[in-house]
């Protein structure tokens, strides 16, 4: 029983959610300057054992130029973090996007304050 507990402490990566978060905040919209965690853009984001992480996010417009390219990008970054068995990144378009979903940070740095 030991043993078990050595094997899960060794395959699980500490602190992985937040080093997710952070591959997220090096995403941005190529038409804002903001990252897309900031902008409101992720919806979830869960870590499952073992290291397998799940993305819901959305996009600022069903018709974004970038729809292929920022998921494509997030899911990239979140794989090249250490010890990630898998990714999934969905988009979903429910709830539709509103300027409502930014931080405050973004809304600053975007003039919407």
């Amino acid at each position: 029983m030991a043993e078990e507990t050595k094997f899960e402490k060794k395959t699980e990566v500490p602190n992985l959610r937040d080093k997710v978060l952070e591959a997220i905040k090096s995403v941005y919209d190529p038409e804002i300057p903001v990252d897309i965690y900031e902008l409101g853009l992720i919806y979830e984001v869960n870590v499952y054992p073992v290291n397998n992480v799940y993305i819901l996010m959305t996009l600022t417009s069903p018709s974004c130029p970038a729809a292929e390219e920022i998921p494509s990008e997030v899911e990239m970054k979140v794989k090249s973090i250490e010890g990630v068995s898998d990714v999934k990144v969905e988009l979903t378009f429910d709830p539709p996007y509103s300027q409502e979903m930014m931080s405050e940070a973004a809304k600053l740095e975007l003039g919407f304050m």
